[in-house]
């Protein structure tokens, strides 16, 4: 009996878990990056961190530090970067405006024309893949992005396609690893050693902070204990090892949100849309982002000063607002405002189309998912989806940084909306959603696209116009048009932007069969190579066809070539644009 009992306590003091346990790498933000980052290093990003970043812009401000950032998505007030000349070339997949619309921001467009900053082009993809293989210790990693474009040509020193050397007669593309210096990361919780957690959707990942050359700074929105890290081992993505720092920073994300998926005890918060339309109207006029800048950034001695800036009501909102439920209160409060009643305009018409023309293919192909680029696209998307669905068709909605399986909700049309993570039937990463789900060997992907130009042959160009002017960047699309089993493309007309030949190819057009355009519907019919006309949207009552065709002319930079079984385009029902007003009650899309 004495035995058994020294054995008892001899379990318990040896297998005892600690509840703390590490090193203690606990500071502020100031010692963190001061400490750590330095002059002429590339940084990449990961999480949704926007106190590393302003601690960042505060300590290098007017210092000239050229910094080489890498970062999926250059938007919102990480282009103070580009504004302040702090960063020297920017690896991305998209630079410029996201919310409330999608478009090319004057900050970039000037650093572009400028030259004062080097924008490497890649997809949303890539840049993961790219890490990923820098994290492995591997020298390139296989793609099936990039071909076809004109990053093929203007990345050829990291990007390379050969042999297929396990498969005859097939060809490879391959991209370059990529290793940043340090990493700059913002998780949900992380302990006082730096496991961090990372709450999902992932988006790009933390491949980045895990080949990071030296190391990893992470912020997060509460220090946890080791114990609690334990618990929720199946949300940390950092180990504390590759970690350098670790600063508490409550609200740590904002402008951007936090959500607290596999976290419920956690408060989560939405992102601060009204903050994203202040930056992005400031970042119209130099005078008035550098007056912005140094209000919301340069002026906060600390993040304490920036949140106490922000004020505790609106925090509270925002926490208020990532509540489930919350869009119905939301759109209830629109509808007063909204006449259901009206004609629809020609971009409502084209979106309802579209998505006729989404259903259709879904059900004719066998489709079983559909990933829906920014925009006008991914409003007919939605609208095919709920339709599919009422005709009980078995389809799932797909977004790039890692939504599968959800139904949007009224009352707000950004794709990335918090309202559409909580319907999700899985969320992911960037890695799995494009590499796997839309370009893997087993898709059943419909992709349906937006994009600046598009060519006769269904080549899109949302990257840039040499000498004249940038764009956006890829985001996704490349990765979908070159990975899914077929693209649709849904763009307005007008011969500045259906054009005869596209000047940067950002996706190629060999998997785009069709284009709907707020005039018409052209399709590759019997395997030809370019468009034909094949539905005309009529722009008044009782248009004829003829008439319509004549108008159409005038606005397709292409000779147009019209199919002898032209049809006019399917009556809309009102129910049809009902949905879609509920979607965008604004109308910041239509």
């Amino acid at each position: 009996m004495i035995e058994t009992e020294g054995i008892k306590a001899f379990l318990d003091s040896k297998f005892r878990l600690p509840l703390v346990e590490g090193e203690d790498k606990v500071c502020s933000l100031e010692e963190a990056i001061r400490t750590h980052v330095k002059k002429g290093m590339s940084i990449s990003f990961a999480g949704r961190g926007g106190a590393l970043f302003n601690q960042l812009v505060r300590e290098f401000w007017d210092k000239n530090p050229e910094f080489i950032i890498i970062n999926n998505g250059i938007t919102a007030t990480v282009l103070s970067l580009i504004h302040g000349r702090l960063a020297k070339k920017i690896i991305a997949s998209y630079i410029g405006d996201v919310y409330p619309t999608p478009g090319p921001n004057p900050v970039a467009q000037k650093a572009y024309l400028s030259g004062e900053v080097e924008f490497e082009n890649w997809t949303m993809l890539t840049i993961p893949q790219r890490l990923l293989a820098g994290a492995m210790g591997w020298s390139v990693i296989p793609t099936r992005s990039i071909v076809g474009s004109s990053m093929e040509e203007e990345n050829k020193e990291s990007f390379a396609v050969i042999e297929d050397p396990f498969v005859p007669g097939e060809k490879i593309g391959l991209v370059s690893a990529l290793r940043s210096d340090i990493a700059l990361v913002h998780g949900a919780a992380a302990d006082r050693c730096g496991n961090t957690i990372i709450t999902y959707p992932l988006a790009a990942d933390v491949f980045g902070a895990w080949g990071a050359k030296h190391g990893v700074v992470v912020s997060a929105e509460k220090i946890v204990s080791t114990e609690y890290i334990r618990r929720h081992s199946h949300l940390v993505r950092i180990p504390s090892y590759m970690v350098k720092a670790v600063c508490e920073v409550p609200y740590g994300a904002h402008p951007a949100g936090m959500p607290n998926c596999g976290l419920p005890e956690f408060e989560h918060y939405f992102e601060d849309y009204d903050f994203l339309i202040e930056s992005r109207e400031a970042s119209r006029d130099d005078r008035k982002f550098s007056e912005w800048i140094k209000y919301w950034i340069l002026d906060c001695k600390d993040y304490n000063e920036y949140l106490a800036k922000l004020g505790r009501d609106r925090l509270l909102y925002l926490k208020g607002k990532a509540h489930s439920d919350s869009w119905r209160n939301e759109i209830v409060a629109e509808i007063p405002n909204l006449d259901f009643n009206k004609e629809p305009n020609s971009l409502e018409k084209m979106v309802v189309i579209a998505a006729q023309v989404i259903n259709d293919k879904l059900v004719a192909g066998g489709y079983k998912t559909i990933l829906a680029g920014v925009g006008l696209s991914h409003l007919a998307c939605w609208l095919a989806a709920y339709k599919l669905k009422e005709e009980g068709y078995d389809v799932d909605l797909m977004a790039e940084i890692g939504m599968f399986g959800y139904l949007p909700r009224a009352s707000d049309p950004f794709i990335f909306s918090y309202h559409n993570m909580h319907t999700c039937k899985i969320l992911n990463n960037n890695e799995t959603m494009l590499g796997v789900f839309v370009g893997g060997s087993s898709n059943q992907c419909l992709g349906v696209l937006g994009g600046g130009q598009i060519d006769k042959y269904g080549n899109g160009n949302s990257t840039k116009l040499p000498g004249v002017g940038y764009l956006v960047g890829s985001g996704g699309a490349n990765d979908i048009a070159n990975g899914n089993r077929e693209t649709v493309v849904v763009i307005n007309s007008g011969k500045q932007r259906l054009v005869e030949k596209v000047p940067y190819i950002t996706f190629s057009g060999k998997n785009v069969t069709t284009l709907v355009t707020d005039v018409g519907v052209f399709e590759k019919i019997g395997g030809e190579e370019t468009f034909t006309l094949t539905t005309y949207i009529p722009s008044r009552p009782k248009q004829t066809a003829e008439e319509s065709i004549g108008e159409i002319r005038d606005k397709v930079g292409w000779e147009l070539k019209v199919s002898p079984n032209l049809k006019e385009a399917r009556p809309i029902a009102k129910e049809e644009v009902t949905l879609l007003r509920l979607f965008d009650p604004k109308g910041f899309y239509t």
